[in-house]
């Protein structure tokens, strides 16, 4: 089956779905530990949550980049990630999505979220040709994201490692296994026009 140029990819269930970002220890581990983002998390800062795991594979490097040693699978209200989407806005000027540049300066500035199309990765981490989303939240979203939003937060870490030894290994069926079950995000209750730059 072909898959559409964008798409969202994601773990999710009917009332949550669950997003990939990777911290350093002293961030990451408080907050599995917790539950929740600890006060060293900064609310006032952009963070970006990747629903793909292959992507944040990429991001991150395996869990092996320095300050991304630490992967979090963070489970977050489907409500919350729908207000984010609904209120997002392309992080780069796309002509035909935008009136104008100057427009699109403008919706930025004021949107709570941005969303950024990647290409979406196979086990070895090549880029694929269709992609995945991306979506950075800012102020309010990022606020709502880390203390309403979250459900629940878990150590991928050991599971990041063990695909990409049996990827190092060859064993790609076995790796392909251990992925988590991502499956199309259904958007259909929203109006996503804004987004597909």
């Amino acid at each position: 089956m072909d898959e559409p140029q964008h798409r969202i990819r994601a773990l999710h269930t009917a009332t949550t779905i669950t997003v990939y970002q990777a911290y350093a220890p002293q961030i990451g581990l408080p907050a599995v530990e917790e539950g929740r983002f600890p006060a060293a998390w900064k609310r006032d800062r952009m963070t970006w949550i990747k629903p793909s795991f292959l992507w944040m594979m990429y991001r991150c490097g395996w869990a092996a980049k320095e300050g991304q040693t630490t992967v979090l699978a963070v489970e977050i209200s489907r409500d919350g990630f729908d207000w984010a989407l609904r209120n997002a806005c392309l992080s780069s000027y796309v002509r035909g999505v935008h009136p104008d540049r100057a427009d699109w300066q403008r919706q930025l500035k004021r949107a709570p979220a941005r969303v950024q199309w990647d290409p979406e990765r196979d086990l070895r981490l090549r880029p694929l040709p269709y992609r995945s989303l991306q979506l950075g939240l800012t102020g309010e979203a990022a606020r709502r994201y880390a203390d309403e939003w979250t459900v629940a937060i878990r150590d991928v870490t050991p599971l990041a490692h063990e695909i990409q030894a049996l990827v190092r290994d060859g064993d790609l069926d076995s790796a392909a296994r251990l992925l988590p079950r991502e499956h199309a995000y259904p958007v259909e209750d929203l109006s996503l026009a804004h987004l597909l730059g």
